[in-house]
């Protein structure tokens, strides 16, 4: 009895750090291709940009909100528009504003499964926000940073949310600003297929 108990031991052990190993591997933990089912939701907001650091032209605003809201995974067709400018373009604005319409993925399930809108593949991405090449200059940015993360992010399917910010008005911190996150996005489409609407 003792000899047979030796020998279940081990294999027990090994089939328990096989399974455990396949749970825990990273491409499981990030999400292969396919392996969330989501169908596209329209989101509309506006959104006005107050801060004291750096200020922005209500065009300048407009650019850099449709970069961030396609690197978060929103779908090419969006629209961003100037919204209630007071100044011409290209000149800085107190409260530069922008109006979005917007498609994003949502998860797919009984409440928002609809026959007219089909599922979509996708996968989890890792996406680190970066609005400029400078460290210095992106420095000056973190005030539209933290605005993104409470007033944009949340639109979004995200998880494993990465932010700090140590910003301080008419300061910059290279690096004192960081938002990261996983995002839901759209598996590529195969050669030749049209993208859904």
């Amino acid at each position: 009895m003792r000899v047979l108990t030796e020998r279940r031991l081990p294999t027990a052990l090994t089939a328990a750090v096989i399974l455990a190993s396949f749970l825990w591997s990273p491409g499981r933990a990030e999400g292969a291709a396919g392996e969330q089912s989501a169908v596209w939701t329209q989101k509309e907001f506006k959104f006005t940009y107050q801060g004291f650091t750096t200020k922005y032209s209500c065009d300048g605003l407009r650019d850099k909100v449709r970069d961030i809201l396609l690197a978060f995974g929103a779908r090419k067709d969006l629209e961003v528009n100037q919204w209630g400018c007071a100044g011409g373009s290209g000149h800085p604005d107190p409260f530069p504003s922008v109006a979005v319409k917007m498609s994003v993925l949502e998860p797919a399930d009984a409440a928002n499964a609809q026959t007219d809108v089909p599922p979509v593949a996708t996968h989890w991405k890792k996406v680190k926000l970066r609005l400029d090449r400078s460290s210095l200059s992106e420095a000056g940015e973190c005030e539209l940073v933290e605005q993104v993360k409470q007033k944009i992010l949340p639109l979004f399917t995200t998880r494993n949310i990465d932010y700090r910010n140590m910003c301080v008005p008419h300061q910059l911190t290279p690096g004192g600003t960081r938002l990261a996150a996983d995002v839901l996005i759209a598996d590529p489409l195969p050669a030749g297929t049209a993208a859904a609407s």
